[in-house]
């Protein structure tokens, strides 16, 4: 028998999917919305319903776009000699809060991780070949992880065939196994300027 009502025991199920939520910090949640008003859920399950399709990926990068348009891709003051190779939009941010790189991003969506089904098929490359004719250096942002190595060393045995390229990874300050998404802005600064060629 559960011990809370069937409806809240789903709600607390959801909130466990959220990441680093358990099951206390679920439960916490879950009552917390129980005291809110009416107009505010209301107000919540509309922007989780809209959500997903207000902010669709951009076209060119995949990084997030507000109303058809992307902050990185419209931005006249950007360095397009350069660009970034991330696996989610969310490490956009995490590197645009250093003010360290000028340049443009492009997200690959998936990290290699033959176990997951993510292949080096799902990286389509087609989208990065056309993106590097004018642009001097790669970087490599990926987590310190096998799964963020694994596709940094495919990656640079795919684009070296560009004698033009320089090709480069976020080196020293990111600690093995970590993610961008926790890495403090001085660390992620310093893994930036101090890239080296890869």
């Amino acid at each position: 028998m559960e011990k809370f009502p069937t409806i809240l025991q789903s709600l607390i199920s959801h909130l466990k999917k959220l990441p680093g939520v358990g099951q206390k910090t679920a439960e916490r949640f879950a009552f917390e919305f129980l005291g809110w008003e009416k107009e505010e859920l209301s107000s919540l399950a509309e922007i989780f319903q809209i959500v997903q399709e207000e902010i669709p990926p951009c076209e060119t990068c995949s990084c997030l776009s507000d109303k058809g348009k992307c902050f990185f891709c419209h931005s006249t003051n950007r360095d397009a000699t350069q660009l970034c190779i991330i696996a989610s939009a969310r490490d956009a941010f995490a590197i645009e809060s250093t003010k360290s790189y000028p340049g443009h991003y492009h997200v690959i969506e998936h990290l290699i991780s033959p176990l997951d089904g993510r292949h080096t098929s799902t990286l389509r490359l087609d989208r990065i070949e056309k993106r590097i004719a004018n642009v001097r250096e790669v970087i490599l942002a990926f987590d310190s992880t096998l799964e963020g190595d694994t596709t940094a060393l495919y990656l640079k045995k795919c684009l070296s065939i560009h004698p033009h390229l320089k090709i480069s990874r976020l080196a020293f300050g990111l600690p093995v196994g970590s993610s961008l998404e926790y890495i403090d802005g001085g660390t992620l600064t310093r893994a930036l300027s101090g890239r080296q060629n890869f």
